[in-house]
């Protein structure tokens, strides 16, 4: 059968059996364009690039340039907003027992050589105590979820932790790990950090006696230096929302822990040695009476 005979049988005109595209010479210079625009400027998008390229007299059509700039696979991911449920504030009331409510948050800083790290911070509300403060380069909710079991270990099973909207604090694991363990999150409403007031009083005093006071090496100094601040924090330094009681004395006095049982700190301090004046270290194990 003939090609004639053939397209008439589909039903199928000659003239686009035998077309051909052009090759269109200005697609090469297109391309040009855009990938030297890409290599000058890495973060700008396609709708960037057109109205650059259109404000330097260039009349391509948006849709051809947009071909070519798939074609080069110059595509950026495009960022979604994220989406957070919405939240009912909580009171922010003092529990009349520890292990009620526990707030946590994230701090960012960096070391002498430029590379940042972050802090993981828990307190009890009832006595303001510093449970841990874990310092690393990354802390992700399988991380959170490891700090937690290791405090739940010596300090006992709060009802509800208090946090913020975090990538860590929504993550599926901690919520899943949460329902196992009977534990209630109580998320903020976005852009409200005075919701978690607890914690961010503890973040302002941490932030000013500690990461803003010294300049860190490494992660090694800045655990060191945080744990022995801890102890002081819990055991040494009046607290004026306690009546100027530490933490520690006000535990002892106004409250007792679920288990009843003795606590062992996980926290290591600096104890001055009164024969040379040098300073060492030494676990602390602080005994929690009924």
């Amino acid at each position: 059968m003939s090609i004639r005979q053939a397209c008439k049988l589909f039903k199928l005109s000659t003239a686009s059996y035998y077309y051909k595209p052009k090759q269109n010479a200005d697609n090469e210079r297109v391309a040009e364009s855009l990938r030297s625009l890409a290599i000058e400027n890495s973060n700008w998008g396609f709708w960037m690039m057109f109205h650059y390229l259109r404000n330097n007299n260039h009349s391509w059509n948006h849709k051809r340039v947009y071909r070519v700039y798939t074609d080069l696979k110059l595509n950026k991911r495009r960022k979604f907003k994220r989406r957070i449920p919405s939240r009912e504030p909580k009171p922010l009331v003092q529990p009349i027992h520890p292990n009620i409510n526990w707030s946590m948050d994230f701090m960012h800083d960096s070391l002498q050589s430029g590379k940042t790290f972050r802090t993981f911070n828990v307190v009890d509300d009832f006595n303001r105590e510093a449970l841990t403060i874990a310092a690393d380069t990354s802390l992700p909710s399988q991380r959170v979820i490891r700090e937690l079991e290791q405090l739940i270990q010596w300090r006992g099973c709060p009802e509800r932790i208090r946090v913020d909207n975090g990538p860590e604090f929504i993550a599926q694991k901690l919520s899943a790990w949460c329902a196992d363990h009977d534990i209630t999150l109580d998320f903020i409403q976005k852009g409200k950090p005075t919701q978690n007031a607890f914690i961010e009083r503890f973040n302002r005093s941490y932030r000013t006696e500690i990461l803003d006071a010294y300049s860190f090496e490494n992660l090694i100094q800045v655990r060191q230096v945080s744990n022995a601040w801890i102890w002081k924090y819990n055991n040494e330094r009046p607290h004026k929302s306690l009546g100027y009681l530490t933490p520690r004395a006000f535990l002892l006095k106004y409250g007792k822990l679920p288990t009843g049982q003795p606590a062992k700190s996980n926290f290591p301090t600096f104890q001055q040695d009164d024969d040379n004046g040098n300073y060492f270290f030494k676990s602390i194990f602080l005994n929690v009476a009924e």
